[in-house]
This record gives C-alpha cells, structure tokens and sequence, in this order.
C-alpha cells in the first residue's frame, strides 16, 4: 500500500459546523493518540512502524505530515524522497500511511492539535516502533 488522503468534508448551518471523513473506517484502530507538539519543538522526526498503520486527522491549528518508504530498518538510505501532505483544521482528510514507513511530524501554528489512530495493539508496540535521529532525512530541504 501506499500513503493516501481518505477526504472528508464539512456542514455548516446557524447550529455551528459538523466536520467528517465518511469514508474512514475504525475496522483495525486499537488506539488513539492527540498531538500536540511544543512551540520550541515543533518537529516530531523520525518514528518508523514495520507493522502498525498511521492516520493522523488535524484538530485545530495545522500541520505538514512527512514520510518515507524504509528500504532498510537497520540502515536506511539517507537519500530517500520525503514525502509531505499538509493537513488542516480547516480541510477534513485524514492522512492514511501504511506499515513501512517512518513520518515525522510538523505543527505550523502554535496551539496545533493533531489525532493519531494506530492499529497495533501497545502490548506489541515494542517490537515495532523504530526511532531515527531528528535530522536523519531533511525535511523542507
């Protein structure tokens, strides 16, 4: 599989506004996380999953999600194409990347809040979650 943007959309009358991605399905979520990465911080580089899905939904504020396809766990290329979806409270998608990539995550605005659904259980977390330096791919390079 590949990365993807499952689109949503948003309703708005004198009752206030409904945002929604129809089209998303809770089918393998066994977790959920919100983000929300600090002023002096704004970059949360490089977390790789062999196995566990990501989708990342934007709260408020907004975000670039970056990416990479992992050719080597133990020893990735450096020269790999970083891929980034800009995500905002504003636009109703949700960002679907597959197992076997790593992301790196960027909050624009201050006060950004981004939810996290994954589809590994904690108890195997361990066995998966593959931490790369911050700068070991260059994000806006």
């Amino acid at each position: 599989m590949i990365p993807k943007i499952i689109q949503g959309g948003n309703f708005s009358d004198h009752r206030g506004t409904i945002s929604y991605v129809n089209d998303f399905k809770f089918k393998d979520i066994e977790r959920f996380y919100i983000i929300g990465n600090s002023d002096e911080n704004p970059i949360r580089a490089w977390q790789g999953h062999k196995l566990d899905v990501k989708n990342f939904y934007c709260l408020t504020g907004s975000f670039n999600i970056h990416f990479v396809k992992i050719d080597n766990w133990e020893n990735p290329a450096k020269e790999l194409t970083v891929e980034t979806i800009f995500v905002s409270a504003d636009d109703s998608k949700i960002v679907h990347i597959p197992a076997g990539y790593a992301n790196a995550i960027e909050s624009l605005e201050n006060n950004s809040k981004l939810i996290s659904f994954s589809t590994l259980p904690l108890a195997n977390v361990g066995d998966d979650d593959i931490r790369y330096a911050s700068d070991y791919w260059k994000i806006n390079a």
